[in-house]
């Protein structure tokens, strides 16, 4: 704290104005100080605030990206299961197409056998027959 000089009646009036002025200039000091300080408060709190907003809505986003992250794999999964499950039942089918093809050849191959057989056997008989008929001829002749 700053001391005044006496003076006749009490203290110099000049050196108390000075002091005066001094304090109403640190005080106006202070207080735009003070002010400034409040603006830039108040924009860091909209800054903040703007940040939580923006975080709030990330988060929101993280989230339904998982969600739809989750619903295609499950989606995925689905397909799988339907590829395989197709692929399964067209197996099934080629190999039981293969099957009845197998055993339809198979029946046409004892077929051709049996009806081969059944030529020779008629051919022998139409060969002997006519070997009987030269047989004959012969004994016919002399």
């Amino acid at each position: 704290m700053q001391g005044f000089n006496r003076a006749m009646r009490g203290y110099d009036p000049r050196e108390v104005n000075r002091f005066i002025d001094e304090v109403i200039k640190e005080t106006e000091k202070r207080q735009q100080e003070a002010e400034t300080l409040k603006n830039e408060i108040n924009k860091l709190q909209m800054e903040i605030s703007h940040y939580k907003q923006l975080e709030t809505s990330l988060n929101k986003s993280l989230l339904i990206a998982e969600e739809a992250g989750d619903k295609i794999k499950a989606m995925a999964r689905q397909e799988r299961n339907f590829i395989i499950e197709d692929a399964k039942n067209n197996a099934n089918r080629i190999v039981n197409e293969a099957l009845i093809r197998a055993e339809k050849t198979e029946y046409e191959a004892d077929l051709l056998q049996k009806n081969i057989r059944v030529f020779k056997t008629k051919l022998k008989t139409i060969v002997e027959a006519q070997l009987e008929i030269i047989d004959e001829i012969d004994k016919t002749e002399i």
